[in-house]
C-alpha cells in the first residue's frame, strides 16, 4: 500500500503526542511528507509524550527520511488556519490528505471540564469544547477543501469519536460535538463528490494514550493487548485505519464513519 502514497503531503492537526502524532509518524513511513500541527510548542510534553513540536516533527522526518516541518496555531480562528495551510503548501506543496485529529474534552484554558454534561457545565467549558471540536474542524476542513478542489484530488479525514453515536451523562457537550463533527463530515463528503475528494471520519473507541491513562483510572483487566476485544485499544489499531481511508483502498469511499472500538457499539449508522 505504501506505493500509493510515496511523494504525497499530509497535514495532521493536533500531531504533538497521542493518536495526532501516530497518524503521523504512520503517514512519514508510507512516504508523505508530513506537517505536524500543535497549538502549543510544548504539547507533546504534557502527557510525557515528548519535548517539543519541533523535536518531534524532526525526529518523525529523520526516523523515516521524510520532509516534515511543524506548524502551530489555534484552528478555532480562520485566518490562522488559512496561514497554516498556505504554510504547509509553501514548505512542502499542495496538500493531498488532510488528517484532522486536533479537538478532545479539555478546555481551551488546560484541565478537563468538570462536570461535562447537560447542564452542568459552565459558558466558558461549553464554548471551548465546541470550538476545538466542531469550529476547528469546519475552518481547517474549508481551507483544505477549497486548495483540492481545482486538483480535483484529495482526502480528507476528520477524527470523531464513539461518544459521537451514544447518549451519555457525563460528557455530554463533547459527544453533541462530535456528533456534529460526524454530520458534517457526510455533508462535505457529498459537496465535495464531484471534484474527486473523498471525506470519511474515524471514531475511536478509548484508546491507550499518554493523556487517556493520564487522566482517569482505568482497571488492570482493560490493559491486557490481547485474548480478548472488551479492552483499551493499542494507538497502532486506531492507527491503521488511516492507512485504509487515506490510501488506494479507499478511492472510492466517502461519507463514511468507522467506530474503531473493539465492537463496544455494534448497531447500524
Amino acid at each position: 500500500m505504501s506505493e500509493g502514497f510515496a511523494g504525497k503531503v499530509a497535514l495532521v492537526t493536533g500531531a504533538g503526542r497521542g493518536l495526532g502524532r501516530s497518524f503521523a509518524e504512520h503517514l512519514a513511513a508510507l512516504g508523505c511528507s508530513v506537517a505536524i500541527h500543535g497549538m502549543r510548542e510544548n504539547g507533546p510534553a504534557e502527557y510525557g509524550e515528548g519535548t517539543t513540536l519541533t523535536e518531534t516533527a524532526r525526529s518523525i522526518g529523520e526516523a523515516h527520511g521524510v520532509k516534515t516541518i511543524r506548524v502551530l496555531g489555534d484552528l478555532t480562528v480562520g485566518a490562522e488556519c488559512a496561514r497554516i495551510v498556505e504554510t504547509v503548501e509553501q514548505e512542502l506543496g499542495p496538500i493531498d490528505i488532510l488528517v484532522h485529529n486536533a479537538g478532545g474534552d479539555i478546555a481551551a484554558a488546560g484541565g478537563k471540564p468538570n462536570p461535562n454534561d447537560a447542564v452542568g457545565i459552565k459558558e466558558v467549558d461549553v464554548r471551548a469544547v465546541l470550538d476545538r471540536n466542531l469550529l476547528t474542524t469546519v475552518f481547517i476542513c474549508q481551507q483544505a477543501a477549497q486548495r483540492m478542489m481545482p486538483r480535483k484530488n484529495g482526502r480528507i479525514l476528520t477524527i470523531s469519536s464513539i461518544a459521537a453515536f451514544k447518549g451519555n451523562d457525563t460528557s455530554a457537550i463533547y459527544s453533541t460535538a462530535k456528533a456534529a463533527v460526524v454530520e458534517y463530515t457526510r455533508c462535505l463528503a457529498a459537496q465535495l463528490r464531484p471534484y474527486n475528494i473523498t471525506v470519511n471520519s474515524l471514531a475511536p473507541g478509548d484508546t491507550r494514550t499518554g493523556r487517556f491513562l493520564g487522566t482517569r483510572h482505568v482497571p488492570e483487566e482493560r490493559l491486557v493487548e490481547d485474548g480478548t476485544l472488551d479492552r483499551v485499544g493499542l494507538v497502532d489499531e486506531v492507527t491503521r485505519v488511516v492507512e485504509f481511508f487515506a490510501g488506494p483502498l479507499g478511492q472510492f469511499v466517502t461519507g463514511q464513519v468507522l467506530r474503531v472500538d473493539g465492537g463496544s457499539q455494534i448497531w447500524p449508522a
